[in-house]
C-alpha cells in the first residue's frame, strides 16, 4: 500500500492548538377522618334508636330501626298503627369498591367483621434507588462497596462539554521478545509493509498449528511498564494516573457501549493512582474463537516486514507474546496521564519522522453489518488510535473462512467525520465521559488504599469496591522509588 501523502496529524484542525474535541405535597386524610366520624355518628344513632324502641315495647322493630338508621342516617322509620308494623326495605350498598366505611363484602378484610374476598396484603417491599451511596443503593449490596458512578448523563449533555486533550508525547519504550525477556528498547518494533495489498487472497489460517498464544501476565505485565518508568527516570510527582492504554479504552468506550463487562485495579500511592489490569471471567474459547484470534495475528505478520522470512516463504511460528510498547504522557482535561501502549508497527515520512500504524482485522462488510461496524468497531478503533496519537489504521477484511478479501487504510482524524453525519457517536462525548469518571475516581480513592473498579452490564453504574491487597509489582515499584 502506497502512502502518497504523509500527513500524520492525527488530531486534525478541529482540535486546535490544545487538541480539544468539541464535541408533591401529600394531601391530608380529611376524607378518611370524615368517613370515620360519620360512621361513629351512625353507630351512636343506631344505638339510641334501639334503646328507644325497647323502651316502648317495639319488639323486633329495634333491628329494623338499626338497619334503617345506618342506611339512611335517621333513627325512627318504623310506623306505628293498629295492624302489622310496616318496615322500609333495608338499604344495601352494592359498591364494594367504595370507601372503608361502605357495606357489603369488600375486596379486603376490615375491622368491622367483613371477611373480604382476598387476604389483606402486607406492606409493599421497600423500594431502593433514592439518593446516592451505600445507604440508598439499588439491588444487592456488596460489603466491599465504596462508591458508584451512575451512567445517567445524556449524550446531549456530554456533547456540550469541551474537554481538552493534549497530543501524546513519547518518553520511553520497551520490548518483549520470544521467551519473555524484556528490554528497554525498540527491538520488537516491526516496520509496516506498504505493499500489503499484494497479499489480498492470502489464507490467514496458515501457520495456525504452530501458533503460540498470548499468556495472561496480569500484574506482572504492569510491572514491566513500571520498570521502564524507573529505568528512564520518568518523574511521577505531577502525574495523576499511571495505566495501560487498554484501561482508558474501556472507560471511553463505555460512553456508548454498555454490554461489555470490565474491571481494573485502582491503587493510590504518593498521590498517583495506578490502574492495574484485571481480566474478567469469560467463557472458554472454542476452536473457532482461537482461530479468529489467530487471523488477527496472521494479518499483522503479513502487513509487516519480517527479515527472518524470505520472499514467498509461508507464515509460521507466530508468537503472540512478542510485543513492543511505547510509554507516553498526555493530559485529558485536568488529569495528567502516563500510559503504556502496545504498538503494532511503524512507518516513516519522507523526512524520516517515524509514526505508528494500527493493524486491525474485520469480517467483510455487507448491508446488514456495516452499521454495527461503524457504531462499535470504528468507535474502538478510533479510541485506541486517538489516545496514542496513531495517525493511520490499516484494516484487513476477511471472509468467514479466514481468507483476506481486501485492505483499507483509514485516517484516524477522518473516522469521526465518517460517523458524524449518521449520528452514531461523537468522540467529544467519549472524552467528556472519561473526564467525569477520572474526576470521580481520583477524588474518591484514598491514599495507600486499594480498590477494584467494575462495570457489570446490565448495570447502569460503575462500582468502586474495596480490595484486600495491592499487587506486588506496584508495592515494589513504590519502594524502589523511595530508595532512589
Amino acid at each position: 500500500m502506497d502512502f502518497p501523502d504523509q500527513d500524520v496529524d492525527v488530531f486534525g484542525e478541529e482540535y486546535g492548538n490544545n487538541h480539544e474535541l468539541e464535541g408533591g405535597t401529600h394531601e391530608s386524610s380529611a376524607s378518611s377522618s370524615s368517613s370515620s366520624s360519620s360512621t361513629s355518628s351512625s353507630r351512636s344513632s343506631s344505638s339510641s334508636a334501639s334503646s328507644s324502641s325497647n323502651g316502648s315495647g317495639g319488639g323486633e322493630s329495634s333491628s329494623a330501626s338499626g338497619s334503617a338508621s345506618s342506611g339512611g342516617g335517621a333513627a325512627g322509620l318504623g310506623v306505628e298503627g293498629g295492624g302489622e308494623e310496616e318496615i322500609l326495605p333495608v338499604v344495601r350498598n352494592n359498591n364494594n369498591h367504595g370507601g372503608r366505611g361502605g357495606f357489603g363484602r369488600g375486596r379486603w378484610p376490615n375491622d368491622r367483621g367483613g371477611v373480604g374476598i382476598l387476604p389483606r396484603p402486607g406492606y409493599p417491599p421497600r423500594q431502593g434507588g433514592y439518593g446516592h451511596g451505600s445507604r440508598f443503593s439499588n439491588g444487592r449490596q456488596d460489603e466491599r462497596f465504596v462508591s458508584e458512578f451512575k451512567l445517567s448523563r445524556s449524550e446531549e449533555t456530554l456533547s456540550r462539554k469541551v474537554v481538552a486533550f493534549q497530543e501524546p508525547c513519547e518518553l520511553a519504550q520497551y520490548s518483549r521478545v520470544e521467551g519473555g525477556d524484556v528490554y528497554f528498547d525498540d527491538r520488537s518494533l516491526r516496520l509496516f509493509k506498504r505493499l500489503i495489498s499484494e497479499d489480498v487472497g492470502a489464507d490467514l489460517n496458515e501457520g495456525f498449528d504452530t501458533f503460540i498464544e498470548k499468556k495472561e501476565l496480569g500484574s506482572e505485565g504492569f510491572g514491566d511498564l513500571l520498570s521502564c518508568i524507573r529505568n528512564r527516570n520518568i518523574p511521577l510527582q505531577n502525574m495523576h494516573f499511571v495505566t495501560f492504554r487498554n484501561n482508558l479504552n474501556k472507560i471511553l468506550a463505555t460512553a456508548y457501549i454498555r454490554n461489555e463487562p470490565w474491571a481494573m485495579g485502582v491503587h493510590k500511592r504518593n498521590g498517583v493512582v495506578y490502574l492495574d489490569v484485571h481480566k474478567v471471567q469469560e467463557r472458554p474459547k472454542s476452536e473457532l474463537d482461537r482461530r479468529r484470534c489467530y487471523w488477527g495475528y496472521c494479518f499483522e505478520s503479513l502487513a509487516t516486514e519480517d527479515p527472518r522470512r524470505a520472499d514467498g516463504e509461508g507464515i509460521h511460528h507466530i508468537d503472540a507474546n512478542v510485543e513492543f510498547c511505547a510509554v507516553m504522557k498526555t493530559k485529558l482535561g485536568a488529569h495528567r496521564l502516563l500510559m503504556g501502549a502496545e504498538m503494532d508497527c511503524c512507518d516513516s515520512t519522507d523526512d524520516g519522522r517515524r509514526f505508528y500504524v494500527e493493524l486491525k482485522t474485520s469480517r467483510e462488510l455487507d448491508y446488514h453489518t456495516e452499521e454495527r461496524f461503524e457504531r462499535e468497531k470504528l468507535l474502538k478503533f478510533w479510541i485506541q488510535s486517538f489516545l496514542a496519537g496513531v495517525p493511520f489504521i490499516v484494516v484487513g477484511f476477511r471472509d468467514d473462512a479466514g481468507r483476506l478479501v481486501r485492505t483499507e487504510r483509514l485516517r484516524t482524524k477522518d473516522i469521526t467525520h465518517r460517523v458524524k453525519m449518521k449520528n452514531y457517536w461523537q468522540g467529544g462525548v467519549c472524552l467528556a465521559f472519561a473526564d467525569e469518571v477520572l474526576c470521580w475516581l481520583y477524588g474518591t480513592v484514598k491514599e495507600n488504599e486499594d480498590y477494584t473498579l467494575h462495570f457489570n452490564p446490565p448495570s447502569n453504574r460503575l462500582e468502586l469496591l474495596q480490595a484486600s491487597s495491592c499487587p506486588e509489582s506496584i508495592t515494589c515499584h513504590v519502594e524502589q522509588l523511595q530508595n532512589i
